[in-house]
């Protein structure tokens, strides 16, 4: 069929990380259906959601609702098909058990599969990261040198003395060899996150009744492939549906599931992108928290999302360090590697200043390949067989779509974030 099995190596690749491949709620064996709706919740929701006011700005807000609906419809859909083509390889002979995306890669094309799969979450994860100390350098700045953002010293902006502040930190927090016990910080980050989105929200209903900007529906069709990127990069989860379709108690509504999960968050997406467009119009910011105010309140919410982002870091760059470590130093530990990651990290993070278009080239590149092209790509070959002619041909046009979108979107998010700004 195309695909081959090595019991040894198939094991090899489980990812222990918070929000990407380990549930941090309930049992790990049986969770009820509420529970894993929280686990799904709490992979999916992530700092993307924050760029997604800016995004509808650029893209019009009506064009940028679709997107977002269609993206999550379509990852959803590419949710169940990874679910789908493990369970197929499951009950067939001669396969253990599947745990994890790179297990799927590898049960399919063998170690080539492992390898992309592999490349694509060291991308991400490390993209992630980017991201997070973007968006601390930034709001950083905003809060305590509010003044002085456009002024330089050393030749570096207060932006840019934040993100090196933050490097000593880091080196230290990943340093440890194992973040098992600051899991419960990825719970605490998402509590905090979804506060403070229900104070921004709050925040923008209050500005919307005092002052109505114009806002425009449609902005053209030369920002579709930046939307599409953003809107990919918020629902960031692809890595954590197979775990969690493990550890559910009843796997015949795991799909359902999902599908209410998904709804619900898209809607808080579609409504927390559109009233910061609504409240602030053409001055929305890349990123939304800057826009309201320096207030108590707003000051709060500010640093409690820069402290999560912070701690949650090394727990989103282990998945990274587990695969270097075991493809490179034969799984052992390694102080230098992680080092070497984390400056890498704050070296893309310092030549990239603005927060929604490194979201938009993340979404387009590795977040597309991740979530759309390999489970369609996967599911593909392991049921060609047994495929209807029309499944066959949307799983194909979903496969040609995702890469001309990744290949023409990290094209147009390079170009947005290398060009001159005003």
């Amino acid at each position: 069929m195309g695909f081959g099995n090595n019991d040894n190596e198939a094991g090899s690749s489980s990812y222990s990380i918070p929000r990407e491949d380990t549930p941090l709620i309930g049992n790990p064996k049986q969770s009820s259906q509420f529970k894993t709706l929280a686990n799904i919740f709490i992979a999916i929701v992530g700092s993307g959601v924050l760029g997604l006011p800016y995004t509808f700005k650029r893209s019009g807000w009506v064009f940028g609702v679709i997107t977002l609906f269609f993206v999550a419809f379509l990852t959803y859909y590419c949710m169940l098909l990874l679910v789908s083509t493990r369970r197929k390889l499951e009950s067939l002979n001669g396969y253990s058990k599947i745990t994890s995306f790179g297990d799927l890669g590898f049960s399919v094309c063998g170690s080539f599969g492992r390898f992309c799969v592999d490349l694509m979450i060291i991308l991400s994860q490390a993209g992630f990261c980017v991201s997070y100390l973007i968006f601390v350098s930034n709001t950083m700045a905003h809060v305590f040198s509010p003044q002085t953002q456009t002024q330089t010293f050393l030749g570096l902006s207060p932006k840019k003395w934040y993100l090196w502040g933050c490097l000593p930190f880091q080196l230290g927090l990943n340093s440890i060899p194992t973040l098992t016990h600051l899991a419960p910080l990825s719970i605490f980050a998402d509590v905090v996150q979804i506060g403070a989105m229900g104070v921004v929200m709050a925040k923008d209903a209050l500005v919307i009744s005092h002052n109505r900007p114009i806002v425009e529906a449609f902005q053209g069709w030369n920002v579709v492939f930046y939307c599409v990127g953003v809107c990919t990069y918020a629902f960031e989860g692809i890595g954590m549906v197979l775990p969690l379709e493990t550890e559910a108690k009843n796997k015949e509504t795991f799909g359902k599931t999902l599908g209410v999960s998904m709804g619900m968050i898209s809607v808080l997406y579609a409504s927390f992108g559109a009233l910061g467009y609504f409240a602030f119009g053409e001055e929305t910011r890349d990123i939304i928290t800057t826009n309201i105010g320096t207030g108590i309140v707003s000051t709060l919410v500010q640093l409690g999302l820069c402290v999560n982002l912070f701690l949650t870091f090394p727990l989103m760059m282990n998945p990274v360090y587990e695969v270097l470590e075991r493809r490179w130093s034969q799984g052992s530990y390694s102080l230098w590697g992680r080092w070497l990651m984390v400056l890498v990290v704050c070296l893309v993070a310092f030549s990239v200043p603005n927060f929604a278009d490194f979201l938009s080239l993340v979404g387009s590149s590795v977040c597309i390949a991740l979530g759309f092209v390999f489970p369609c790509l996967f599911h593909l070959i392991v049921f060609k067989d047994e495929m209807s002619f029309g499944r066959l041909v949307l799983e194909c046009s979903i496969i040609v779509i995702g890469i001309v979108l990744g290949v023409y979107g990290t094209y147009s998010s390079l170009l947005e974030i290398f060009a001159p700004k005003a």
